[in-house]
């Protein structure tokens, strides 16, 4: 599988890129300094870097992996480049305070609204991974998806498999992106309060 991890500079996309790397699967890393992106991915044991639109030309799936709050401009800058190929959403938008992490107010997720800005089907998925999780081998647990296209469900599905330990799982329509991006606040204060990196597995599938 070709795979474009957009923002694969930054801590979670990098560790993403080396995994699947180590998978066998074909991975270029975007960025929006093609420069860094080149030294990035000789880091990650990708087969390419390249500024954005260039890392989403000709591959199978997209993965964007840019910070939340850039997640839905990077989204609209790349409409043309990404075209129909399949996006996989990974960002989760949280607001933080003193008693701990909390989803946003905003009622749609994030996936859902960079789907009303592409022509390209969106899936959602990877949000009880962290970086530190991924950074030294597959992930513990195991990694949910979810969205309304079966094609690019089942690559998303495909590429989550290579990098957890345990099962990657259909977790239904793209509408789900809501819980999955809010389960991120509860990991969140989990890895906080354990000082840990939890994860989650499904038990009595």
């Amino acid at each position: 599988m070709k795979v474009a991890v957009v923002g694969g500079t930054g801590d979670f996309g990098l560790a993403l890129a080396q995994r699947l790397a180590e998978a066998g699967e074909h991975v270029v890393i975007g960025s929006r300094d093609a420069e860094r992106a080149r030294a990035k991915a000789v880091e990650a044991g990708a087969a390419a870097g390249a500024a954005n639109a260039d890392a989403v030309s000709g591959v199978d799936i997209v993965v964007l992996a840019v910070k939340a709050d850039a997640a839905l401009s990077t989204a609209a800058d790349l409409v043309d480049a990404i075209g129909d190929t399949p996006v996989l959403s990974v960002a989760s938008e949280l607001r933080f305070t003193k008693t701990g992490a909390y989803p946003t107010e905003e009622q749609r997720s994030v996936a859902e609204r960079t789907q009303e800005l592409l022509r390209a089907p969106v899936v959602a998925g990877l949000h009880s991974l962290a970086a530190a999780s991924l950074a030294h081998g597959k992930a513990d647990g195991d990694a949910l998806v979810c969205g309304d296209d079966e094609h690019a469900k089942e690559l998303a599905l495909a590429l989550a498999g290579k990098v957890v330990a345990g099962r990657a799982l259909d977790a239904g329509p793209l509408a789900s992106a809501r819980a999955l991006e809010g389960m991120t606040a509860v990991i969140v204060n989990l890895n906080r309060r354990y000082r840990g990196h939890a994860g989650v597995r499904i038990v009595g599938l």
